[in-house]
């Protein structure tokens, strides 16, 4: 048989004895601390003496961090296929992505059998096996949005919720020794997991080939399939007994040698109580063995990479260089269980073909050196929560940078805080917050720092302090070219200045150095007010704002009108003081505005507002229309044009957002961010895209400008509105000096201006 050139590992195979209660525990932490890669317990739920199998791996799941768990195997016929699949997912996910699946059709009949167990012949052992594993890795797949539904003779589901996804992709590993398994074991299973005294000479020879046929005729490669296989043996001055392994480590060694170098184990699993043995095992041979086999295979023979399973790659997007990704990266394909946690955003639905995880700034050099080589669209993410959908792609390729989530001070005395780009706002207001500080950076705590910090941030302290981008002092970043610089008001002095307002079309920030603000106690309001005229209403909002000392910041949301109710305004509001006379005189001209239908008014922290975020993972679905606009004044005409736009039911989530204040202070030219007059960035969202371009289309004479981060229309139009024509035209010329290729296209995209030639 061939060498599989895995790399090898080894386990322990515990009897799960119930006393004392510890012991099997005991043995499981101390496998861990000796190196093993794995630990396994038997499965018999009819037996008094053991503890259950489940239960034990969850309590050692518990009492370790980082060896892999597994049944060796679970008596599936005592264990429904579809609870035994949520089961392992959710120690999947407790675990940290340390679960096996090790898998039994079934013995010992008589007592499966007293336990209310289905006593089975040969042949409905193998059906119900691989009926079982495809209920199993049916759950495991919530992506798939349709119920499950396996119409089995043994085993069926009618309807069944898919999830959770587990934080790895389970391998599922199957006890066999019989032709029929083996072959099952070809067309469906990651690993066979027999145990050496119940084989006879030739049985591993034969057992292979079996499972290799049956993979090829199944289109797998065999290489697909790890070889386990549980050992037993005594360990002494001689060799003895033959299967049984005896003798000092080194005749160990000697009979292990061949297993794996020609009959491809890669696996070994020890099965002994003893912890002498375990420790000897652990610290003499599997060392030398690994030593042996590398010898074996001579000098530069490397192990191989990991075989992605043929349903793995059955879903791979044409245009992408699988086998070429890096190793250093994390990728994650359609495929795989993780896909589901990083194919969409906060607010839509996504495909991407590989997102690649980065944590250092190498990762994302040699990320973007990978991307560059394909041909499909580049996204690059940050939170993740973006509402220009901006940060997925459907068949692309997403870096997503959020393990680069540094938050450190560099400077108390002057304030001074470096932020990674997958860093969150609520988690960098929890972490300013001791210091009394904080930095203005939107409205919800699950952004990602990269994607606001590059392209504005009105938040909710905003009127008093000024956008995100004005607070920014310094940023690393990789162009295009994979060269990492440093930008400041000394260090590339123009790219600092792109960076602030267009950072995306530029490169990928890897680090962003700011200095915050003093901020204590806060007010906080929320007001809902009853409105009769949303023309008029918009009209006497905008009036009360823009007279509004700059301490006060306010965002009103409006929905859709709905026949019979009347429309309401939710108003957020913040105040940057811990006065409450002063706080109640800043909001009563809010609440003046029309009927007071709920309130809430409340002395907090920054970093408590910015507490408002889910750590789940984002789940968007659908494809949302969203258009945005700056503008200098709310005017009768155009706040007209918003009340028809409601009333027909086009929007369906209508913002406003003030600015003006410390956001006017600055000026124009001094970042990318453009078009400071306008006192108010107002956003709409739609269900409609044709519906909804005409009626904003029809209101683009009120605008100054727009906020690229909240609009999702590409049309070449919307850059002359986000930027002045002296700003964009500065933009085009750094984009031929730092992006000349337009690598970051996949986005608000900047061209790079032509050469003039002549």
């Amino acid at each position: 048989m061939p060498d599989y050139h895995r790399p090898l590992s080894f386990g322990t195979f515990l009897t799960p004895v119930n006393d004392p209660p510890s012991q099997p525990v005991d043995l499981a932490r101390r496998s861990e601390e000796w190196g093993y890669d794995l630990v396994t317990f038997q499965d018999h739920p009819y037996q008094p003496t053991f503890h259950d199998t489940w239960t034990l791996l969850c309590w050692v799941a518990a009492r370790t961090t980082t060896i892999q768990l597994s049944a060796n195997v679970l008596n599936l016929p005592l264990r429904l296929p579809a609870v035994a699949a949520r089961a392992a997912a959710s120690l999947d996910l407790l675990s940290g992505g340390r679960v096996q699946l090790g898998l039994g059709s079934g013995a010992f009949w008589d007592a499966i059998e007293a336990m209310g167990g289905r006593r089975l012949t040969p042949a409905e052992a193998v059906t119900s096996l691989e009926e079982a594993i495809g209920i199993i890795r049916g759950v495991w797949d919530p992506a798939e949005r349709r119920p499950l539904r396996v119409a089995g003779t043994v085993y069926s589901v009618d309807g069944a919720k898919r999830g959770p996804a587990p934080a790895h992709d389970i391998p599922i590993h199957i006890g066999a020794y019989k032709p029929r398994m083996l072959r099952l074991v070809g067309r469906s299973a990651d690993g066979w997991l027999p145990s050496l005294p119940y084989l006879q000479p030739g049985d591993l020879e034969k057992g292979n080939r079996t499972i290799d046929d049956a993979a090829v005729a199944a289109g797998r490669d065999p290489r697909e399939i790890r070889r386990l296989l549980n050992v037993m043996g005594q360990f002494g001055s001689a060799r003895a007994a033959d299967k049984i392994l005896t003798g000092p480590p080194a005749t160990w060694v000697e009979d292990l040698l061949p297993l794996a170098v020609e009959q491809g184990v890669d696996t070994f699993v020890l099965g002994s109580d003893d912890p002498y043995s375990l420790q000897m095992f652990a610290e003499e041979v599997a060392p030398a063995l690994r030593e042996a086999v590398a010898e074996h295979r001579g000098p530069g023979a490397a192990d191989l990479a990991p075989v992605r399973s043929a349903e793995v790659r059955a879903r791979r997007r044409p245009g992408i260089d699988y086998e070429a990704v890096p190793a250093r990266l994390t990728a994650i394909e359609p495929g795989d269980a993780r896909f589901g946690r990083v194919r969409n955003t906060y607010m839509r639905g996504g495909s991407p073909g590989l997102v690649l995880q980065a944590g250092s700034v190498q990762d994302v050099v040699t990320a973007l050196e990978f991307a560059r080589r394909q041909q499909v669209p580049l996204a690059v993410r940050s939170g993740g929560h973006g509402i220009s959908g901006r940060s997925t792609n459907d068949g692309g390729i997403v870096i997503d940078l959020a393990g680069m989530n540094e938050i450190t001070v560099l400077d108390e005395a002057r304030r001074i805080v470096r932020l990674g780009p997958g860093a969150r706002w609520g988690e960098v207001a929890a972490a300013l917050d001791p210091y009394g500080w904080a930095l203005s950076s939107g409205d919800y705590g699950g952004v990602g720092v990269g994607g606001l910090a590059t392209a504005g941030g009105i938040g909710w302290l905003a009127r008093q302090h000024g956008l995100t981008v004005d607070h920014l002092r310094a940023v690393e970043i990789v162009l295009s070219d994979g060269t990492l610089v440093r930008a400041d008001a000394e260090h590339e002095p123009d790219l600092f200045w792109a960076v602030r307002g267009a950072g995306a079309n530029f490169g990928i920030v890897t680090a962003f150095e700011f200095e915050v603000d003093e901020v204590g106690d806060v007010g906080w309001a929320q007001l809902a007010i009853r409105v009769d005229d949303i023309a008029d209403y918009l009209v006497r909002f905008g009036a009360v704002m823009e007279a509004a000392p700059r301490d006060l910041t306010c965002f009103l949301i409006m929905g859709a009108t709905r026949p019979g109710r009347p429309q309401v305004a939710q108003l957020m509001a913040m105040v940057d003081c811990d006065d409450p006379d002063t706080i109640i005189s800043r909001l009563q001209p809010l609440a003046d505005t029309g009927p007071l239908l709920d309130q809430s008014v409340s002395l907090t922290r920054y970093a408590s507002v910015m507490n408002n975020a889910s750590p789940a993972a984002h789940n968007g679905q659908g494809d949302p229309v969203a258009r945005s606009g700056l503008i200098d004044h709310l005017t009768p005409a155009f706040t007209s044009g918003i009340a028809g736009l409601l009333d027909a039911g086009t929007s369906y989530f209508f913002q406003i957002r003030c600015v003006g204040g410390a956001v006017g202070d600055v000026d124009p030219a001094a970042t990318a961010y453009g078009n400071r007059s306008a006192n108010f960035s107002v956003i709409a969202f739609g269900g409609d895209r044709a519906r909804l371009d005409d009626r904003w289309d029809a209101l683009h004479p009120h605008f100054s400008g727009l906020y690229p981060s909240f609009d999702t229309d590409l049309r070449e139009a919307r850059l002359d509105d986000a930027f002045p024509p002296a700003t964009i035209a500065r933009l085009r010329d750094l984009k031929r000096r730092y992006d000349p290729d337009n690598v970051f296209r996949d986005n608000f995209n900047i061209r790079p201006e032509q050469a003039v030639t002549g």
